[in-house]
């Protein structure tokens, strides 16, 4: 990679935006490449889900051995499923360990995700939180909960309980401000009892392309100069609202305190329209205390021709005013956010179903 390249990477880390890979897969974590990548492409942590595992797993990734050794020792799919991914979670925090403790848990953190049937479910959400940060035992460990209406009392509870959490499957901005005074109560709640808030960590998961995916399509040709435009514009309100919370008097007490700034990170963010610039959703987000979470393809595209510029919240009020033409163009902004998170969990729902059909494939496979 050439210095320029390497050069507008690090460059957005001086905008206070952090690179996260959204790519988890054993074999690059095995060959050296992502320690590759943490060193000469300023990336800072990684995240993953059940589609991604289920790319991973059904595509051949080295898992087979595995499979076939859980399968012996009794375990059932699911069970399984959870000692594939929290063996590569634990790996890559490994990889990560050393800029975690560089950036004094500042950054370093690797996300694994509850099962999707939990979703919708505050309680077992809180149980498998619970679980999965035992069993994974990292501190740059962060468990993602979705942005649920019953996510949002699992989300405080973990965060209450020491757990690292990536809020996911955020959409609506009023979802956001939720899960952003659900960590402030959970921190407040650790102050009152004289627990430790500095390591706590916590980041709230925006997503951005699935928004313009949908909206473009209600919108149609009639409205078509107002195509691609409501993604970034909701996202940016969202990062108005951060300013809001994280300038607070309740949060500047907490932050007296020690405790960290929860991250907006932006996810979703390859470009899906291929009539949009490849690194629309990135160019459009730089700013302070932020996480862009990229694929290869994206990452790659951004430090080959990406510009720098703070542009988040360069202007508040042309966000504002987009949603509004929006609105005025027949687009419900509640109703697109409410459909892309019904989708979104059942598009995880869909690849971890998937993912257990293959596993158990292979477990019937061993017995002929």
């Amino acid at each position: 990679m050439s210095d320029q390249k390497q050069t507008r990477l690090y460059q957005l880390l001086e905008q206070g935006q952090s690179v996260w890979l959204d790519n988890m897969q054993r074999k690059q974590i095995q060959s050296g490449e992502l320690k590759n990548l943490i060193e000469t492409m300023a990336v800072r942590g990684e995240t993953s889900n059940p589609s991604i595992f289920e790319k991973a797993i059904v595509g051949g990734e080295g898992y087979d051995a595995d499979i076939q050794t859980f399968v012996a020792q009794g375990l059932d799919a699911a069970a399984i499923y959870e000692k594939l991914t929290t063996d590569d979670v634990r790996a890559a925090c490994d990889v990560f360990r050393p800029l975690y403790d560089a950036t004094n848990g500042g950054d370093g953190f690797v996300s694994i995700e509850v099962s999707p049937g939990v979703a919708y479910k505050t309680q077992p959400t809180i149980d498998e939180a619970k679980r999965l940060w035992t069993i994974v035992a990292r501190p740059n460990l962060m468990v993602k909960i979705p942005g649920t209406a019953q996510g949002v009392p699992a989300i405080e509870e973990a965060l209450y309980a020491g757990v690292n959490i990536n809020i996911t499957l955020l959409f609506a901005v009023q979802a956001y401000e939720q899960v952003a005074w659900a960590y402030v109560r959970a921190l407040e709640r650790r102050v009152a009892e004289g627990k430790p808030i500095r390591q706590l960590a916590s980041v709230a998961s925006f997503f951005v392309s699935r928004i313009d995916t949908l909206a473009d399509e209600w919108l149609g040709d009639a409205h078509a100069a107002l195509r691609g435009k409501l993604a970034v514009a909701n996202a940016q309100i969202a990062y108005e609202k951060f300013q809001e919370i994280f300038s607070s008097p309740r949060w500047r007490a907490l932050e007296a305190q020690g405790a960290q700034v929860q991250r907006p990170l932006w996810a979703s963010t390859s470009t899906k329209n291929p009539a949009y610039s490849d690194v629309l959703y990135v160019e459009t987000l730089i700013g302070p205390h932020t996480i862009n979470t990229m694929p290869m393809q994206t990452l790659d595209a951004f430090a080959d021709h990406g510009v720098i510029a703070r542009t988040v919240d360069a202007d508040f009020g042309a966000a504002h005013q987009i949603v509004a033409r929006v609105q005025a163009a027949g687009v419900s902004l509640d109703q697109v956010t409410a459909q892309v998170l019904a989708e979104g969990v059942v598009k995880f729902d869909e690849a971890y179903t998937k993912l257990l059909a293959v596993i158990d494939q292979k477990k019937q496979t061993r017995k002929a």
